[in-house]
């Protein structure tokens, strides 16, 4: 079973290269950070924010590939965590079928905060975590 989450926190250190954002979920108690780097830390501020950039950065791209190809970014969900690292993956609904895409979870965040996919997380990563 997945548990729908949010950002809670994003902390940003420019002095290090590990940036961490904190999900917790969103109709409970449990929450647990991720670090992440700075590319996509930023990446997630900045679309949380609604800054726009002058041009497309890679999540930017990767998100009007999307969209030009007819599909939808369904959800995110956090599907693992192995060895320290988590691991994700990208929902997409495209002519009436679901393809799920493999990624690292700061991308999917990136990616799925600019169209207002919700996050997931299955219950045994939280497991995990705790």
């Amino acid at each position: 079973m997945d548990v729908e989450v949010e950002l809670s926190r994003i902390i940003i250190n420019e002095a290090s290269d590990q940036q961490i954002i904190v999900l917790k979920e969103r109709h409970g108690q449990r929450s647990f950070p991720i670090v992440i780097g700075i590319v996509e830390i930023f990446a997630i501020d900045r679309r949380l924010k609604g800054i726009k950039p002058p041009r497309p950065m890679t999540h930017d791209l990767l998100g009007s590939v999307v969209e030009n190809l007819g599909a939808r970014i369904e959800k995110i969900v956090i599907n693992d965590l192995r060895n320290h690292t988590f691991y994700a993956k990208i929902h997409l609904s495209s002519n009436g079928r679901t393809v799920k895409i493999d990624s690292r979870p700061s991308d999917a965040i990136a990616l799925g905060v600019a169209s207002n996919a919700p996050i997931f997380v299955a219950e045994h990563v939280f497991d995990k975590t705790s």
